[in-house]
This record gives structure tokens, C-alpha cells and sequence, in this order.
């Protein structure tokens, strides 16, 4: 299940949930107040059916100044619930009759339990039912999604023949014309969009279950030297000693592709690109042009520059998220920026 899936199966899930528990929250609510009532009527009940009989060993008696007491009302202002009954015969004093309040305390205890119990069973039936309501409501994303990725699949597969053809013209047409700055440029719009192909296949892949071993080191001079060729008036330097890796080595390309390509392609005339490795971090470094906004920069289509569409780093960003790779950027405008990888999740210890 992709990010995005499980990000909107979870919201579902906690919208159907937390609303239907505040709905069943209030009703056990109610229903628990009503239960008290019922419980002060028969208790109250239970006290004037005691006045006449005087036969009642739960009760305790005592008698009381008349004053402004109220007869035939349950008091529970302190200590133990009591009622007041008048005496025949007697206009100064009142019966009281009481039940002990650790008694009084007991019947309380036993509804609250029943209630809670209620309210917990009934929690989890609407935990049970807000989860099948929550995997209904992803079906039509997850069936969008499927038919969009298919059709963008279908695209990028197709673009391969044209793409090609182009490919191989241009290279006819440079040994020609060696000279020519347009065929040059053909070449690199075909190179950005052959790099943008590669980009899209890496973003619909899934990158977190398929992994290898493999070695940074040798992953880093692989695309320096793929660059060194298009960008000679920048020196890369490849300090990351061997280490293994052990996560997908084609998402881990595309990162190193992206963020070397970047900081060649925004670089000075006789700049520099440095890699190297600080402990588990993997650190990208430039003297370019620097990034004016570095927080907006993972943004999808958010661009700096007139080159690119804007979506290179929001891939890098993607990729990372889904091998688990925390990645933090620090850039100064004309003085240079630093990626930063930290790859303890994915270095192989043995």
C-alpha cells in the first residue's frame, strides 16, 4: 500500500471513528445520568415505603428538628444519602432515614462498571465497523491511482521508440556538425527527458521491499562519471569510502542522480561537488548559486530557475521517505548548498 493510500486510509478511519464515538460517547453519557436517577427514585422509593413499615435493615434512623427541611426528597449534599419522613403525632420533629454512604458508594461503582464495559465493547464494534468503512472509501482512490499509473506507464513506454529515433539522429547529425550548438542542445532536451523517464518510472515504482546490497562508493563514481562528461568546468571530488548498502539500488541512483545533477547544473564556472561521508550521513556539496527558499524546495513543481519543471527533488524526497532516509538541506544564496543523507537505516553492518 503506497503513502498516500495509507495516509488516506488512516484519516478515514479516525473521521468515522472519532465521530462515531463522540455520537456513542454521548449517548452512554445520557444513559449513565439516567441510570443515577433511577438509582436516587428507587432509593427514595425504597426510604418511604421503609417510614411506614419501620422494616429495614439496610436503613439507619434517627430523628431531626423539623426547620426547613423538605420532606420526601433525597439529599446526598455530604456524607450519606438521606430522606426525611413526617412523624404522626408530631409537628417539631422529622424521621431521617439514611443509607450508608460506602453502601450508597457500591450500588454506584457496580452501574459505572457496567456502563464502561458497554461503552468499551461498543468502542471496539465502531472501531471494526469505521475500519470496513474506511477500506470502502479507498477502494475508488486505490482503483484511480492503479488506472492512472497504468496510463502513465503506458506512456513512458511509449516514448521510448521516439525518444530513441531522436537520440540516434542527433548523435548522426553531431558527428556532421560537430560544432552546431542547436544539435547540441537536441541532445540535452533529450537527456533531460530521458532523465525526467527515468524519474517518473522510479516515482510510480514502489522502492521500500525491494532491496540489495550494493556499494555507495562505487554508486557515486558511477554517476560523477556519467556528469564529468556534461559538466567539465566542475570538479567532483568522491570521498565516501566502500560501504555497503542494503535498500533498492536503482531508487538510490535516481537520489545521487538528481542531487549531483543539480549541483553541476547550478554550479559556477570552475566550481566544485563534493561527496563524502560523516559518520551515517551522506553530505552533497556545492559552491553554486545557492536556493533562495531551501524549505519549498521538496515541493512538487516548486522551481527556481526557468530550467526543469520542478519535480526532481520532490522524487528525491519521495524516494527517501520511502527508504526511510531522513534528508535535511542548508544553502546560502551564491555561496552553495549541502545536501545531507543520513543512511543509518539502510548502511549493512553484517
Amino acid at each position: 500500500m503506497k503513502k498516500v493510500e495509507k495516509e488516506s486510509l488512516l484519516k478515514s478511519f479516525l473521521l468515522f471513528f472519532l465521530s462515531q464515538t463522540l455520537l456513542v460517547g454521548v449517548i452512554f453519557y445520557l444513559n449513565y445520568t439516567k441510570a443515577l436517577q433511577n438509582l436516587d427514585e428507587k432509593l427514595l422509593d425504597a426510604m418511604r415505603l421503609c417510614s411506614y413499615t419501620l422494616r429495614c435493615e439496610e436503613f439507619r434512623f434517627d430523628f431531626a428538628k423539623k426547620g426547613k427541611l423538605q420532606t420526601y426528597k433525597l439529599y446526598k449534599d455530604g456524607g450519606a444519602p438521606r430522606s426525611y419522613f413526617p412523624i404522626p403525632g408530631s409537628e417539631k420533629n422529622l424521621l431521617v432515614i439514611s443509607l450508608d454512604s460506602r453502601h450508597y458508594a457500591l450500588k454506584k461503582t457496580q452501574i459505572e462498571k457496567k456502563f464502561l464495559v458497554e461503552f468499551l465493547v461498543s468502542l471496539g464494534v465502531v472501531a471494526l465497523v469505521s475500519l470496513l468503512f474506511a477500506f470502502y472509501a479507498l477502494w475508488p482512490l486505490q482503483k484511480a491511482l492503479r488506472l492512472t499509473e497504468e496510463f502513465v506507464k503506458d506512456i513512458l513506454h511509449d516514448f521510448n521508440t521516439p525518444l530513441s529515433i531522436l537520440r540516434l539522429n542527433a548523435s548522426m547529425l553531431q558527428q556532421k556538425h560537430p560544432d552546431d550548438k542547436k544539435i547540441k542542445r537536441i541532445e540535452g532536451a533529450v537527456e533531460s527527458v530521458l532523465s525526467l523517464q527515468k524519474n517518473l518510472r522510479s516515482y510510480l515504482s514502489g522502492h521500500a521491499l525491494q532491496k540489495e546490497r550494493f556499494d555507495l562508493r562505487e554508486s557515486v563514481a558511477e554517476q560523477i562519471a556519467l556528469l564529468e562528461k556534461n559538466y567539465p568546468h566542475v570538479t567532483f571530488e568522491n570521498d565516501v569510502p566502500k560501504t555497503p548498502l542494503e535498500c533498492n539500488k536503482s531508487a538510490c541512483e535516481r537520489i545521487l542522480e538528481n542531487l549531483l545533477s543539480n549541483a553541476a547544473k547550478y554550479n559556477d564556472k570552475n566550481g566544485f561537488v563534493k561527496v563524502r561521508l560523516q559518520d551515517t550521513k551522506l553530505l552533497i556539496q556545492d559552491n553554486g548559486k545557492g536556493i533562495y527558499n531551501p524549505n519549498k524546495i521538496f515541493e512538487r513543481f516548486y522551481k527556481e530557475q526557468e530550467r526543469g519543471i520542478g519535480i526532481g527533488l520532490h522524487i528525491v524526497k519521495k524516494l527517501c521517505e520511502e527508504m526511510e532516509i531522513p534528508i535535511e538541506v542548508q544553502s546560502e544564496v551564491a555561496k552553495g548548498t549541502t545536501f545531507a543523507l543520513d543512511l543509518k537505516k539502510v548502511i549493512f553492518h553484517g
